[in-house]
């Protein structure tokens, strides 16, 4: 069976996060390493073939994706293992890096329905944290009566966050809705220490703790929406399918607009992957300054959701953390003219596709580097200017920056 195995690698503790140049040279590595392995040979001598994977670097380490064809989901994971183990080893300047996670991810459809074929007493526990830990000898937070401890949990999982925060450095307390008052008289909310926050969320009341808490979730939520993106272009590229032909599960992709389903195919997909990968970089390195294409407003569109169904699903969410989400996107979106591709309405329109350059700078007062360019009038009401389909991925302006792997054809250029 073909499995899907995630794999966490951090630098050494203490050590200076990579520059672009340091990165580049570690993807070089890795992707040096896994090309020269076909097959791996796990425990008992059973062979476990390597079908394809994906690196992708950030700052702090690299995260990859490791597709294997083995009997069992223990015997992938411990395989693959094995052989990232070896290829850092491999690699003087990646010996002391560390790997953090090496597990298989199953989507929650598939995995419910696994877990409701189960019968018997030896039938594996519901929550997936302590099937894990079960195959794994891993410790979880179960207690020792196989009841699931959802507050233990929900605590583990807001430490994590708050713990996070301070990795979202582009973004100062403000843009959260924190006004200077309540920042100075309350706990520091400690949403980023770049100089790119800024000032925004006038009027708006947040708590400082509550901004660092949405500073966080955003931060956790990046590692799920990018894994899981990357299961989504894998199964597009499986079945050479778009979104809407596609048969297998999908995480995220099935939520774009509706009315270009037929356009997201792996290439898209790809794009689409490498698009929010440079936009969260830019969020945790302190380089962001605006949003570059339309292609980024989506992406911001399913961080936020992100953010928002994980702390849901830990009972987290309250209205402080709904306004320093809501404050956030306010400062962060310069219009809302993506919402246009959302709008069964403005179908005539839709085919021209989202935001055009720069619009209303209003809301991006909180944001380093605003310069408030206008809009087109064309789209004034609506709040955007529109851009094609085909220009998705193309920047703004010339001062906007978009991945070369990702960025438009010239001809879809939006001037």
């Amino acid at each position: 069976m073909t499995y899907v195995v995630t794999v966490d690698t951090c630098i050494p503790e203490g050590t200076p996060e990579m520059d672009p140049l340091q990165r580049a040279g570690a993807v070089a590595l890795i992707e040096d390493g896994f090309d020269s392995v076909r097959a791996v040979e796990g425990p008992d001598g059973v062979e476990v073939d390597v079908l394809d994977t994906i690196v992708a670097v950030h700052p702090g380490g690299a995260l990859l994706k490791v597709v294997v064809d083995a009997p069992a989901l223990e015997l992938a994971e411990e395989s693959v293992q094995a052989l990232v183990d070896e290829l850092l080893e491999r690699s003087e300047l990646l010996a002391d890096w560390t790997i953090d996670r090496c597990e298989v991810e199953l989507h929650p459809d598939l995995a419910r329905q696994s877990l409701d074929a189960a019968e018997g007493p030896d039938a594996p526990p519901d929550d997936p944290a302590a099937r894990k830990a079960r195959h794994t000898g891993a410790p979880t937070t179960e207690p020792t009566d196989g009841a699931y401890d959802a507050e233990a949990k929900a605590a583990a999982v807001r430490r994590q966050m708050l713990e996070l925060a301070d990795q979202l450095r582009s973004f100062s307390p403000a843009v959260f809705g924190v006004v200077e008052d309540a920042e100075e008289g309350g706990e520091a909310a400690g949403a980023g220490d770049g100089e790119d926050g800024g000032a925004g969320g006038e009027g708006t009341a947040v708590p400082p703790a509550s901004a660092r808490l949405a500073a966080g979730a955003l931060v956790y939520a990046i590692d799920f929406l990018v894994d899981e993106l990357f299961e989504d272009v894998q199964v597009l590229t499986q079945e050479e399918a778009t979104v809407a032909e596609c048969e297998g599960p999908l995480w995220h992709l099935e939520r774009l607009p509706d009315r270009y389903a037929l356009n997201y195919d792996a290439r898209f997909s790809r794009r689409f992957l490498v698009t929010v990968i440079a936009m969260t970089t830019r969020f945790t390195d302190g380089s962001f300054q605006r949003l570059s294409c339309v292609a980024e407003e989506l992406a911001l569109r399913f961080l936020l959701s992100q953010a928002t169904t994980t702390l849901e699903l830990y009972g987290l969410l309250d209205d402080d953390l709904s306004a320093a989400l809501d404050a956030f996107a306010g400062n962060v979106y310069e219009d809302m003219g993506h919402e246009w591709l959302y709008d069964d309405s403005m179908d005539g329109l839709g085919e021209l596709g989202g935001m055009g350059e720069g619009a209303g700078a209003e809301g991006a007062e909180g944001i380093s580097g605003a310069d408030g360019m206008g809009g087109a009038s064309a789209g004034a009401a609506l709040g955007g200017v529109p851009v094609a389909f085909k220009a998705w991925f193309t920047p703004f302006n010339e001062g906007r920056y978009v991945h070369p792997s990702a960025a438009g054809e010239p001809e879809a250029a939006v001037q």
